[in-house]
């Protein structure tokens, strides 16, 4: 008999060229997906006299250093970043990789637009220079970010090898309350486990709460699974996955489609099949969620106070909290509810598909922000959906920023940052010191809980609004 196996286990095994026999394997990967921190990879091969091994399996999409305030190649101030850019047009022309360029309207940050172009598919081993790249263990894929040696590596050999992870599941079960979305779900997570909780492992997250999750939710949950120090994220691939791949560009269509269909079905985890570590959560006890500190495990619910490290179970843990509390400029014991904000970032690869730009401007509409607040879509099919459906019309008379596709303030690369002790509410991933510009202090919370500290110039809960408060 043919022992029950995970998910994981299940497309870990079907890609592995070689078995070392000390724990490395070395995997064939399906997709490569690539962006304006390329250049160095392709120097290598052109360095070496290598061309790239499989052209057609790979995705280029400028992202990280462009600017949203214009589309135009011209408007990047900083002439490194701009050169980065333009390398990466003319490196993808010559190596024959299809590129969504600054004037494509495909073009947008590489985790939404893969999803949404099909790539991204159950089953699949994909790879990207960036953390995030768990994202796309949504769909039932085996994903995650590479280092820039490894990028090299997977150009020249469409190979990498890597040590196999352990298999870790989190179930989440029950129905949240309303105004809780995967954000609230993902940084409740994150607060239970640790930033380190998942060190070592790939997570399936599964569980009812789970598979109510539309697929943009359930890439907002895969893409912070690396903040909890995971190798990658998974949801098995179900009737939602493939209701949102049928018909998308890149997906299987015609015979093909029956084909992986038949394949996909058979990728779920199998009853039975042992996780080396198993975590349990009820999600009806689920609030709003938001962090106070300088890591995504420092989160708490909007009811709460900010801690005090004189609670801390050791004295490692009170002086990091201590130093934390220190950058953030608050004070123990203090309510989340009401902490002023300076910004509003909306965007990221977290947080700016068009079911996140929906849940804000629902808070947004009728209102009018207090602070200064930017809304950055995912991609330009996602800016075309939200302005087909009306939505950066609300974001406009709400007095919010409409801009123009990229990673924007999430990475604080490109010009998009705060200013120093600037407070900013973000529905990004990380909230490190600096990450959104330096002495800039960052709260992570979801689209919905973003709007609402825009029309508040406060962290507040937007089930307040909700109920229709003002």
């Amino acid at each position: 008999m043919v022992a029950s196996r995970t998910l994981f286990d299940k497309i870990w095994h079907s890609h592995v060229v070689v078995d070392r026999g000390d724990g490395y394997h070395l995997l064939y990967v399906d997709r490569h997906l690539m962006h304006d921190g390329s250049a160095a990879g392709f120097a290598r091969l052109q360095a070496r006299g290598i061309a790239l091994r499989r052209p057609e399996l790979a995705l280029a999409t400028p992202d990280h250093y462009n600017s949203t305030a214009s589309r135009d190649v011209a408007a990047i101030e900083d002439p490194q970043h701009r050169r980065l850019i333009e390398q990466l047009r003319t490196n993808t022309s010559q190596a024959g990789v299809r590129l969504f360029f600054l004037d494509d309207e495909r073009q947008g940050i590489a985790h939404v637009v893969s999803p949404e172009q099909g790539l991204t598919q159950p089953g699949l081993t994909l790879v990207c220079g960036d953390s995030h790249t768990a994202t796309h263990g949504a769909l039932g894929a085996l994903a995650f970010g590479i280092g820039s040696s490894e990028v090299t590596h997977v150009m020249a050999t469409q190979c990498l090898w890597q040590r196999k992870p352990k298999a870790m599941r989190i179930s989440l079960e029950g129905t949240p309350g309303p105004g809780i979305t995967a954000k609230d779900l993902v940084l409740a997570i994150i607060a239970r486990i640790g930033a380190a909780g998942g060190v070592g492992h790939v997570i399936e997250y599964a569980g009812s709460a789970i598979r109510s999750l539309s697929i943009e939710g359930r890439l907002t949950v895969c893409n912070m699974s690396i903040e909890a120090g995971a190798r990658a994220g998974m949801v098995a691939p179900d009737d939602v996955t493939y209701a949102y791949l049928q018909g998308r560009p890149l997906a299987p269509s015609g015979s093909a489609w029956d084909q992986a269909l038949k394949h996909w079905h058979s990728l779920p985890s199998d009853v039975g099949a042992h996780f080396d570590r198993e975590v349990s959560i009820d999600a009806t006890q689920i609030a709003p969620m938001l962090t106070w500190g300088t890591s995504p495990e420092d989160a708490v619910a909007i009811g709460d106070c900010v801690p005090d490290p004189a609670d801390a179970p050791d004295a490692i843990k009170r002086s990091a909290m201590q130093q934390s509390l220190e950058y953030m400029g608050l004070m123990p014991g203090t309510p989340m509810d009401g902490i002023a904000v300076d910004r509003v970032f909306i965007g990221s690869c977290t947080n700016s598909r068009i079911e996140d730009l929906r849940a804000a401007a629902a808070v947004l509409r009728g209102r009018k922000a207090v602070v200064p607040s930017w809304v950055v879509p995912g991609s330009g099919l996602v800016k075309r959906q939200a302005e087909a459906e009306g939505l950066d019309r609300i974001f406009r008379e709400a007095g919010l920023q409409w801009r123009e596709p990229g990673c924007s303030m999430c990475v604080g690369m490109n010009g998009d940052t705060g200013l120093p002790g600037q407070r900013i509410a973000s529905t990004s991933n990380r909230n490190f010191v600096g990450r959104q510009g330096r002495g800039v202090r960052t709260h992570l919370l979801s689209p919905a809980m973003a709007a609402a500290a825009a029309v508040t110039g406060r962290l507040t809960d937007v089930r307040r609004l909700m109920s229709g408060e003002r």
